[in-house]
């Protein structure tokens, strides 16, 4: 089974940037579960000042550049791990989060653990 994980947080956060320990925890992390045969893809995302959004609303496209204002969180970073279970990617994220927690104090955010429709179970879907 195929998971993605959407990790979201504030992009005004007071903690300032990632801290270098953390990036190496996480590299450490990602290497581990690339040996361990289960991570197919991972990256952080750029700030939304570097983005766009098309939308598509009463029959118009409609474009527009980033910074997007909102209060809200935004998705920061995402990975996809093919795991036995929704539980083995939850512990993936777990021990994700727990780098957060150790290599970045103050930070806080969610991950958002999502399993991916593969192309048998519904049209549109990705291929396994």
């Amino acid at each position: 089974m195929r998971f993605m994980t959407l990790t979201r947080s504030s992009e005004r956060s007071k903690v300032g940037a990632p801290p270098p320990e953390l990036m190496q925890a996480m590299a450490r992390l990602a290497g581990e579960a690339a040996q361990a045969g289960v991570l197919v893809d991972t990256a952080g995302l750029l700030p939304t000042a570097a983005g766009a959004r098309v939308r598509l609303q009463g029959g118009a496209i409609a474009t527009s550049d980033g910074p997007f204002a909102s209060d809200r969180e935004v998705v920061g970073a995402y990975a996809i791990f093919n795991v036995s279970s929704k539980q083995e990617a939850i512990a993936w994220v777990k021990r994700f989060l727990d780098i957060h927690k150790e290599h970045w104090k103050g930070w806080e955010g969610e991950t958002e653990v999502r399993q991916l429709m593969e192309m048998s179970e519904g049209a549109g879907g990705n291929r396994g």
